[in-house]
């Protein structure tokens, strides 16, 4: 009998329309969070301590969250993450409502909002495994990568108007976005996880077992690693980006419409990842997007900021495709039992390598010319391009197929 189309999968329609909004509300927060610290306290630097604070969850608790996840209800932790971060929200927004807001209580509540992220994705990938069929999961990874487009594009000029509109506003929406999202997981009628036995391990061994469970496969291992790259790679010449904008002397409004370009590039390239994946083997794609990543080294030959942002578009074209052939075999090749693990174990490795990427871009600007920052963000894309062109793991990459026929593993 033929799986239910991905259109009429109801469970997967309500829990990507519950994240749609939530995570527009998270993006408008994205920009909330430093205008309302620079009102407040005119600091660029306590700006970037509110962002260190709402990140640093996602990295720290990323395998306790995983490991959460594959040991008590998926559903119940994702309720209770919207149920803590729509209560955070909420009382930060009726603080600043009252006049009473104290810049301490913002770190506090970015970092209680990060913890309830950390502890939804800990959980998020075994609920998507068991909504959608094993053949589905390209199709239902590349709608992941569009919500992520659709929410880059429209997220932050959102959280913008509506701090213009008044300081609380964001903060009051996320929350409501948050109940949302709970109402959307409450209906949902799929089992999240398979029937588990009890672990009788000691816990660091269990909370290690994902990683181990990365390193046994090369495949995963090394497009693991390899994503960490990119990580390093892209932050820092957005970062970049936006500096270079400034000292060509753009306007906030220009700057803004570059950096939105990419979410309106990743959104087409959502359009055209169907086609690409039907026309061209998986371990060709991989390498494809690897080599757009040297792109930028165009920027030496003709330094300016536009120049920089066109050689950004077939990345945003190839990441959808990319993803959405990677993370599928991920997703089927994992026991169910291990999926939070295991993907904390690649989160851990990506996430910890992108803190890096804005305070090495930052070093690179103040010390040494726009041209020589870029070239060596080129010289990064270009290792990735040749390390994945030679690994004997991506050679070997399955096809669509092969990922469709892997049984569903415990």
């Amino acid at each position: 009998m033929s799986a239910v189309p991905l259109r009429k999968n109801r469970d997967f329609a309500l829990f990507q329309g519950g994240q749609l909004l939530s995570n527009f509300g998270t993006q408008s927060t994205q920009i909330a969070f430093p205008l309302l610290v620079l009102a407040l306290t005119h600091s660029p630097a306590k700006a970037g301590v509110v962002a260190f604070a709402r990140s640093l969850p996602l990295w720290i608790f990323a395998f306790p969250a995983g490991l959460a996840g594959d040991h008590f209800s998926r559903k119940r932790l994702m309720i209770g993450s919207d149920v803590l971060r729509a209560a955070t929200m909420t009382a930060l927004g009726v603080t600043v409502v009252l006049h009473h807001a104290a810049f301490w209580e913002i770190p506090v509540a970015a970092f209680v909002e990060g913890t309830g992220a950390a502890i939804f994705s800990g959980a998020t990938t075994g609920a998507m495994r068991a909504v959608v069929p094993t053949e589905q999961l390209p199709a239902a990874q590349n709608v992941l990568t569009a919500r992520f487009a659709l929410v880059r594009l429209g997220g932050p000029p959102l959280g913008g108007v509506l701090f213009g509109i008044t300081r609380s506003l964001p903060f009051l929406a996320d929350a409501a976005s948050y109940v949302f999202s709970t109402a959307s997981l409450a209906a949902m009628r799929t089992p999240l996880e398979e029937e588990r036995e009890p672990e009788t391990a000691p816990i660091h061994e269990r909370l290690l077992e994902g990683m181990r469970f990365l390193w046994s496969s090369p495949f995963l291992r090394t497009v693991a690693l390899l994503f960490s790259l990119t990580q390093i790679i892209f932050p820092g010449v957005q970062l970049a980006l936006v500096v270079i904008a400034k000292r060509q002397g753009l306007s906030s409004a220009e700057i803004g419409g570059l950096v939105a370009a990419a979410g309106g590039f990743l959104l087409v390239g959502t359009a055209i990842a169907p086609f690409l994946r039907k026309a061209l083997p998986t371990r060709f794609l991989i390498v494809l997007e690897m080599w757009t990543w040297a792109g930028c080294a165009i920027f030496l030959a003709f330094p300016n900021v536009y120049v920089l942002t066109a050689s950004l578009v077939p990345t945003m074209l190839a990441i959808p495709t990319t993803d959405s052939v990677v993370w599928p075999y991920q997703i089927a090749l994992t026991p169910d039992r291990l999926m939070g693990r295991t993907t904390a174990a690649v989160t851990t490795i990506t996430n910890g390598m992108g803190t890096l990427a804005p305070l090495l871009a930052g070093f690179l600007l103040a010390n040494v010319s726009a041209q020589a920052t870029i070239a060596v963000f080129a010289a990064l894309g270009l290792t990735l391009a040749l390390w994945g062109t030679l690994s004997p793991a991506i050679r070997a990459a399955p096809s669509l197929d092969e990922i469709a026929a892997f049984p569903r593993t415990r």
